[in-house]
């Protein structure tokens, strides 16, 4: 990731172990600062996930930043800026001996105890070790540390790879100047983020299943349950089919539809009406026409089921005139969802608003009032249609509730999504066995197209 995006890490005691011994010149050293502040910058810091050390050394040891100090990404930043170079001697192995021993140590805020936990140090060095680190180095990976080892400018590889984790060529680096140590940044964010598989190391919080994909996850439920909105936790199915919805669509018939397409907006409606459980204790459904103005083809609850529903939609003639977006709102509002024309007190209601165009009126205040009272709007673009528009007319959270596609032909892979989020609204469970039947349809139908 950038620097700036987040990344989900594995919690990590990271301690960074840097050389400022008086072959590293002060400039130079500021651009091991620089290095140091990127990857932090990246993390994902916090008592629970990763904490942060700095251990500065030449020919003695001092820990700049304790893994139990301040843990704020400001903090460490600005502890990081504060620290200034020792400028004496290289003392390598005495350096990874204060992390074993001190840095790590619970006593300076080591998380041991924790299962699944990283220790991770990274060590930048650019001169040859006036101790041995080969022993100290095996000390520190037995006691479970994972070591990087940089090597810059004239440093002697030998030693880099006796410090180092296996396997090497992940874990030893070499740049031929200080300048150039940023470049190892990207590398070190990758190296610390991405938890491939965050289920398996249980860190999450679902109640029954836990779904991985790269770097984050999602719950899910067991068959006979359905995820609760917060994401996490599951309610048994009561076997009921989907509760009551009064759905009404708001269909653009003016001149730039054009017949053909008019064709494919009708099968449109008749895909998310298949998806519906239709009848008196369910799903109704209301199908009005606009164009420079607003005709109803039927009220909700004329028909009781959904062969005569997709019956009079094929029925439906097209009037192939203007765009008149905002009285067609303002029709929907104030008789469509009015009890004399069929919709149910406390049932909730839910707007399919398609258009192809730029409405030649204003729609506003329409907008507005039909989601001020209520109701769920989705709209639906296509071609030449306005996103502005769209995004004006949509339900919050917008991005759910606006969809757009340039061609007509791709107007069924729109329903598909809007199915989905219908059925989500009327009813978990019930949703779920729709979604269940649609793809096991879709797969006879791809297996026959083999």
């Amino acid at each position: 990731p950038s620097p700036g995006t987040l990344c989900r890490t594995k919690p990590t005691d990271l301690v960074f172990i840097i050389d400022s011994s008086r072959s590293v010149r002060p400039h130079e050293f500021e651009k091991i600062k620089v290095f140091v502040s990127r990857v932090i910058e990246a993390l994902d810091v916090g008592p629970n996930a990763t904490r942060v050390g700095v251990i500065n050394y030449a020919s003695a040891v001092r820990s700049e930043l304790a893994l139990q100090g301040p843990q704020s990404k400001a903090a460490l930043l600005q502890a990081v800026r504060r620290i200034q170079p020792l400028s004496t001697g290289t003392m390598t192995g005495l350096a990874i001996q204060f992390a074993i021993s001190r840095a790590f140590s619970a006593a300076q805020g080591g998380r041991d105890s924790a299962p699944n936990f990283k220790k991770v140090a990274i060590v930048v060095t650019d001169g040859r070790p006036q101790d041995g680190v080969q022993d100290v180095s095996a000390r520190a990976r037995a006691a479970g540390i994972e070591i990087f080892a940089i090597g810059v400018g004239r440093v002697d590889l030998g030693t880099l790879r006796q410090m180092a984790s296996e396997p090497l060529d992940e874990h030893v680096d070499y740049v031929e100047s200080y300048s150039v140590i940023e470049k190892l940044t990207h590398k070190f964010q990758e190296a610390l983020c991405v938890v491939s598989d965050l289920c398996a190391t249980g860190d999450h919080d679902c109640e029954q299943l836990c779904v991985s994909t790269p770097g984050t996850y999602r719950c899910a439920c067991r068959d006979g349950f359905s995820l609760n909105s917060d994401g996490r936790s599951c309610t048994a199915c009561n076997g009921g089919l989907g509760s009551a919805l009064d759905l009404v669509f708001l269909i653009d018939g003016s001149k730039s539809v054009r017949p053909e397409n008019f064709e494919l907006v009708k099968k449109f409606i008749n895909q998310i009406v298949d998806s519906l459980e239709v009848s008196d204790k369910q799903a109704q459904v209301g199908l009005v026409q606009y164009s420079s103005s607003v005709r109803q083809e039927f009220p909700l609850g004329q028909f009781k089921n959904k062969k005569d529903i997709k019956a009079a939609v094929k029925k439906m003639s097209y009037m192939e005139k203007g765009t008149m977006t905002g009285q067609a709102l303002k029709y929907l509002v104030d008789s469509s969802f009015s009890v004399i024309n069929g919709a149910r007190p406390g049932v909730p209601k839910v707007g399919i608003v398609f258009t192809d165009g730029r409405s030649q009126d204003y729609i506003s205040d329409a907008a507005k009032k039909a989601k001020d009272s209520g109701f769920r709007m989705f709209a639906v673009g296509v071609g030449n249609a306005v996103e502005d528009e769209l995004r004006e007319i949509a339900s919050e959270p917008v991005a759910e509730h606006y969809f757009y596609s340039a061609d007509f032909r791709t107007i069924s892979k729109i329903g598909k999504k809007l199915q989905m989020k219908i059925c989500v609204e009327e009813d978990p469970c019930e949703c779920k066995s729709i979604v269940k039947f649609q793809t096991k349809v879709e797969d006879l139908i791809n297996s026959l197209q083999q």
